[in-house]
């Protein structure tokens, strides 16, 4: 396998095709490329469908996918409003790439499925890039849950766009202001997870004992806002001040695992509480005897928390990552860490200087528990080795 990755701040977009273009194949050698992948700042929209054909008419891959971002990761650099495009190529033996796309239609309430491969013995992994305004991808998760059991997806919401149609998704020679466009990866590859929801554990773990939907009414046979205020009253003074909106709950996804550590809890948002009935409102639907735990999310704790998946990785593996494609929410980067380049800097000193390329997203895709999740304020990794024998 070979990977290259190139970068381009020119404004034309033209003139930015070309530039990355030239620099990856003269990174590659001209050797013939399988996968290639564009990601573009929202300077060039509306040039998007010109994109797509000056790269597959220059790169000629056997597949081009791509989006639009609030922002542009390549490399050790993030460019978070700045004009930008990175182009990311794999050359990848023995892989097999199946394109797929989706749209959804809110009038007949269903999906439009095109391309999508018939489930397998071995259904690989996904790459997903969706438009946040015109899909639910929860649902179209929930799809890859039931048809390929066991299947990672991967991936991010396009950006840049603040309504319906501003947004731009690449497939090929074709581009599109809505929908998902996606490939499935099969074969000798291993595409390594690795999703960083930013958050350390506080408070003790409970069961949940009464709730409603999104909303938890008991934790433990307590009233969930009472457990809540205890769990918050014994935090330190320096992370209760910055704690109103940095608590967030995790849930527990595999139940039968023996203990629970980091990475086994979805993360996510508290939305409210009832002074009245006790009850907290959770950005997830909670069943119960589910296990939770309140989690903390700030600067401190997603950088420890990135660094330390990596160092995982890179412990339990024998194939170190030769590229690496980064999905990091739009709440990251230098809004949350207060400097610049940070995920992209931690990850060039985890992981080396592998070819690696990204975009700031609306909402970041990826596994939990063995199954596939829509995130926010996480930063999803898919890492590229040789598959171990």
């Amino acid at each position: 396998m070979q990977f290259a990755v190139a970068l381009s701040r020119q404004t034309d977009t033209d003139a930015a095709a070309l530039e990355v273009a030239a620099a990856i194949r003269m990174k590659l050698s001209g050797t013939p490329i399988d996968l290639a992948c564009v990601f573009f700042s929202a300077h060039h929209a509306e040039g998007a469908g010109r994109l797509a054909e000056v790269l597959t008419g220059t790169l000629r891959p056997r597949l081009l996918l791509g989006c639009s971002g609030e922002g542009v990761i390549a490399g050790a650099e993030e460019l978070e409003t700045t004009p930008a495009m990175t182009v990311w190529a794999a050359v990848l033996p023995d892989v097999h790439l199946h394109p797929l796309q989706s749209s959804f239609s809110p009038t007949q309430d269903q999906f439009h499925l095109t391309g999508w491969p018939i489930p397998g013995v071995d259904d690989g992994s996904f790459l997903l890039l969706a438009d946040p305004f015109t899909t639910p991808v929860q649902d179209i998760l929930g799809i890859v849950d039931d048809r390929y059991p066991g299947a990672q997806a991967i991936g991010g919401l396009a950006g840049g766009g603040q309504e319906v149609g501003a947004n731009r998704l690449l497939l090929n020679d074709q581009a599109f202001d809505g929908g998902l466009v996606g490939v499935r990866l099969s074969g000798a590859v291993d595409i390594r997870p690795v999703i960083s929801q930013g958050c350390r554990l506080i408070g003790e773990r409970f069961v949940v004992t009464k709730a409603e939907r999104n909303l938890i009414h008991e934790l433990g046979g307590e009233p969930a806002l009472g457990r809540l205020q205890t769990v918050f009253s014994a935090l330190p003074e320096e992370d209760r001040r910055g704690a109103n909106r940095a608590v967030h709950l995790g849930i527990v996804i595999d139940e039968h695992r023996n203990r629970f550590e980091r990475g086994d809890f979805l993360i996510r948002n508290l939305l409210g509480a009832d002074q009245t009935t006790g009850a907290v409102a959770v950005g997830e639907v909670v069943q119960e005897g589910q296990t939770v735990q309140f989690h903390l999310r700030d600067a401190a704790s997603s950088s420890e928390e990135f660094n330390a998946l990596l160092e995982a990785d890179h412990a339990r593996h024998h194939h170190p990552p030769l590229g690496a494609l980064m999905f990091s929410c739009c709440g990251r980067g230098q809004g949350l860490f207060g400097i610049p380049n940070h995920d992209a800097g931690a990850a060039a000193a985890q992981l080396g200087a592998i070819p690696l390329a990204g975009f700031f997203a609306q909402g970041e895709i990826g596994p939990v528990g063995g199954r596939n999740f829509l995130h926010g304020y996480t930063a999803s990794l898919a890492l590229f080795a040789e598959r171990d024998r």
